[in-house]
């Protein structure tokens, strides 16, 4: 969506990373599982920007959450209109942030090696 090398687009998107991060933690929604916000990406015009999240547990829960974010979203949307001063406020969607099931799906088979198994390199 955003191009990542303007300076401009990345402080909107920390700046509303931060912003989203501690509106979910005042939630009161037990749907709500232990959540990071991972990311935002902006539209180049501002007006929509996509919200990574990941959970820490099961899928069922990982669901539950997004159900929770998908209710709260107007709440949220408005605390960051008051919080950030721009032209527009951006309409929100929460997406699941998949890197980090990978990166433990990753990790998990990485430890399931044994110390005599030899890693073949893909490249030859």
């Amino acid at each position: 969506m955003s191009r990542p090398d303007s300076p401009r687009m990345r402080k909107v998107n920390e700046l509303l990373r931060e912003v989203i991060a501690e509106a979910v933690t005042d939630l009161k929604d037990p749907g709500l599982g232990f959540l990071t916000i991972t990311g935002v990406d902006t539209s180049p015009d501002l007006r929509n920007a996509f919200v990574y999240y990941s959970v820490l547990g099961t899928d069922e829960e990982a669901a539950e959450t997004g159900e929770a974010l998908k209710r709260a979203t107007p709440r949220i949307q408005s605390i960051a209109g008051r919080q950030i001063r721009m032209k527009f406020t951006p309409k929100l969607t929460f997406r699941l942030d998949p890197s980090v099931g990978e990166g433990l799906k990753i990790d998990r088979l990485l430890h399931e090696l044994e110390p005599g198994d030899e890693v073949t390199d893909a490249t030859d």
